[in-house]
């Protein structure tokens, strides 16, 4: 069977750095950082002090009011970036192509806020004071609901839950749908609203998180002196459809997605396989479905969390996959800037991925200070760098052993 090729024709993004894509790219481009100190949550209440959270985010803008009390915030970042995207794409779905259009949206917590705030009644008040729409927000899968919602979009619907590599589990997976034949359009990412009392509890008493007090320098991946990753929140979303499709309707082209690889580790429930085996397999099989040689890989938007294990073995990795290939080509982890978005950072990731290739531009990895003898990659340390680059590679790789990466060409006619 002829494989359909597959373009991403719209973009939209709510992030730390900006809650749209053209603001987040001029952010990441200049280096800046989207880390602060941490306002949802009592900062005095928990040892880590920093996070990267949306700001200036107003629902309303997006959607109906009424409509918007009734989803959890992670639903509304997707609602707005998905909105967004189609805009973007100049996709309008009517009638004659509804069916054809899909949403693959995923999403590694769901409605944390949402949980907390209904227990609290119930415990306070009883079972009769929790809202009927408690279930309806709370569940991960209900932002692609809300989406095909809102859009009308009637093809396949679905949500992939594969902690932080959910963004780019969901993505591979529109990806293979459009290549299939089973849809001609599809909207996907990766939508993520963690930062509340109980993610933040949680990850703080696994000691994943950075303790650093500063701000601005406390996510500092492949850099000796990390110490955890950042938490963040937002949405980045894109619409994929056919080449034939979108030359016919002479539609923006941003780039090609051209090859998916996810593989399982089968080893801990949290730590990365030794060596990063899993993650390696799953760049191999990429670069396998896309049909290239590891040589033809310019640059990796690697997972890069800012951990001891997952920077080291990432590296790993990458040098058992790419040879000495792994010294000539550049890697970099745009964590440093927006944090780590768990279920939505292959979703944000994929954005600016498909932006380096569109203005030939690798963003940095800032922070980078003191190198590290277990990490000697070109990290593309603290500025970006203006190149022409073909392929792009983007990692992700989520609790439970799941690893993920898709591969990006840039689109010439």
């Amino acid at each position: 069977m002829t494989k359909r090729r597959v373009v991403i024709t719209g973009v939209g993004a709510i992030s730390p750095l900006g809650n749209d894509v053209e603001t987040l790219w001029d952010n990441i481009v200049a280096g800046n950082s989207g880390i602060d100190t941490i306002t949802r949550v009592n900062k005095d209440d928990f040892p880590v002090h920093v996070a990267a959270e949306v700001k200036d985010f107003v629902a309303k803008d997006y959607m109906d009011r009424k409509e918007a009390r009734r989803m959890d915030l992670f639903t509304q970042y997707a609602v707005a970036a998905s909105k967004m995207a189609v805009e973007d794409a100049n996709l309008d779905i009517n009638e004659d192509i509804a069916e054809r259009v899909g949403v693959w949206i995923g999403c590694g917590i769901g409605g944390m806020d949402t949980y907390e705030e209904q227990l609290r009644r119930f415990i306070d008040k009883g079972y009769r004071r929790v809202s009927p729409f408690f279930v309806p927000m709370l569940i991960p899968d209900m932002a692609a609901g809300q989406v095909s919602i809102q859009l009308g979009a009637k093809g396949i619907n679905s949500c992939t839950v594969t902690a932080c590599a959910s963004g780019t589990n969901s993505i591979g997976d529109a990806f293979k749908a459009v290549q299939r034949g089973d849809v001609d359009y599809i909207i996907t990412g990766g939508t993520e609203a963690p930062i509340t009392n109980m993610a933040f509890a949680g990850f703080s008493s696994m000691k994943a998180l950075s303790f650093n007090e500063d701000p601005k320098s406390a996510s500092r991946p492949f850099d000796k002196n990390r110490d955890g990753f950042i938490m963040g929140e937002g949405a980045g979303i894109l619409v994929l459809e056919t080449l034939e499709s979108a030359l016919e309707r002479d539609a923006k082209i941003y780039a090609e997605i051209v090859g998916y690889g996810a593989t399982g580790d089968a080893n801990h429930i949290t730590a990365p396989a030794e060596g990063g085996e899993g993650g390696a397999r799953a760049m191999q099989m990429a670069i396998d479905d896309a049909g290239i040689a590891p040589t033809a890989v310019d640059y990796i938007n690697a997972h890069g969390t800012s951990t001891e294990l997952n920077d080291k073995y990432e590296t790993m990795a990458i040098k058992s996959i790419f040879g000495s290939h792994a010294y000539d080509l550049a890697v970099s982890s745009t964590k440093s800037m927006t944090g780590h978005l768990l279920g939505a950072a292959g979703g944000i990731e994929a954005v600016i991925s498909v932006k380096a290739l569109q203005e030939s531009i690798i963003p940095a990895t800032i922070n980078y200070e003191t190198p590290d003898e277990d990490c000697d990659l070109d990290y593309v340390p603290n500025e970006a760098r203006k190149e022409d680059i073909q392929y792009v590679l983007s990692n992700s790789l989520g609790f439970g052993g799941h690893n993920a990466t898709l591969a990006f060409k840039k689109y010439e006619k």
